[in-house]
């Protein structure tokens, strides 16, 4: 900006296109700014170029520079936020793993399928790590739970998990932005799928889920793993969706945020306004009245056509 305070009035009218380009991509469509320069473009691109064109250029890439730094600042900004997210959801998983491990009981999801309750052999009772078949009658489902049961449910759910986000790829566009947004919102994912297929599988052994409350093989119970995990999709695919946005509106603010029931002003101006060769006083590019053409006859003296030129002038 302050180079172009200091060059030439030819080098500064080269440059007009790619300030009003610059602008156009950041300034909404009725910024004052914007609607100047606009108006003023073609006369400066001509080399009509006065101070006061130089400095609304200055002030428009100035005012153009601040929105880009503003978009970038909302795609950081949701960027810390998806990688705290997934710092504390990461935390919150590894510390159901370290609990599980020393107390596997109190977090059991080992599940007893139904039996005939008149048969008189043992119990099966089915863990994520493993299946204890003809156990006793009676015999608590939590007492045989194994200190890897939760982290095996957890590295299931990071498999399904796993395989969202490589279905998510082929919604992922490539950004010119600094910030990884894309590459934070899929991270997420992998936490969320061992946290939700935990979260599932003890619903299911809370019998929350009718007609699904016992697994009858340890296969079931990774496979259900595996299914919750990828369900995290469903929570996700909001974070993807709003991620994309943020994206989007980086660089394309104009439509997206000009609030619809302002009165936009156009670039150009309307008939009857300033600037259109139907208005009276009527100008064009915003370069004011034209100024009349010199009189070639002195006031009161004949124009060619036989006219005195001071009834002439004032027509």
């Amino acid at each position: 900006m302050i180079l172009l305070q200091l060059v030439s009035d030819e080098e500064a009218a080269g440059r007009a296109s790619e300030v009003m380009a610059l602008v156009k991509d950041h300034l909404e469509a009725d910024d004052p700014r914007r609607v100047r320069l606009a108006r003023r473009l073609r006369s400066i691109i001509s080399g009509e170029i006065s101070p006061s064109d130089r400095d609304l250029m200055v002030r428009a890439l100035d005012a153009a520079y601040n929105a880009l730094d503003d978009e970038l600042a909302r795609v950081r900004s949701l960027r810390n936020i998806l990688w705290t997210a997934t710092f504390l959801v990461l935390l919150g998983v590894a510390g159901l793993a370290v609990y599980g491990w020393f107390f596997p009981q109190s977090l059991s999801l080992c599940f007893t399928p139904k039996v005939d309750p008149g048969s008189a052999g043992g119990i099966d009772v089915v863990c994520p790590t493993a299946e204890h078949p003809d156990e006793k009658v009676g015999t608590p489902a939590s007492s045989l739970a194994q200190p890897r049961d939760i982290l095996t449910v957890e590295i299931a759910g990071l498999a399904g998990a796993a395989l969202t986000v490589i279905a998510s790829l082929r919604h992922i566009r490539g950004t010119d932005a600094p910030y990884m947004l894309p590459l934070a919102s899929a991270v997420l994912k992998f936490p969320t799928g061992a946290l939700s297929a935990f979260l599932g599988l003890l619903l299911i052994r809370g019998a929350f889920v009718p007609g699904l409350s016992d697994l009858d093989s340890r296969a079931q119970v990774l496979g259900w793993a595996a299914a919750f995990g990828a369900a995290q999709h469903l929570v996700t695919r909001l974070v993807d969706d709003r991620a994309q946005m943020t994206l989007s509106e980086v660089g394309r603010p104009t439509e997206a945020t000009t609030d619809p029931e302002r009165t936009a002003v156009k670039e150009s101006p309307s008939a009857g306004e300033p600037g259109t060769p139907g208005s009276p006083d009527g100008f064009r590019d915003g370069v004011g009245p034209r100024e009349p053409a010199p009189a070639t006859e002195r006031d009161g003296e004949p124009t060619p056509d036989g006219a005195p030129a001071h009834r002439r002038s004032g027509a």
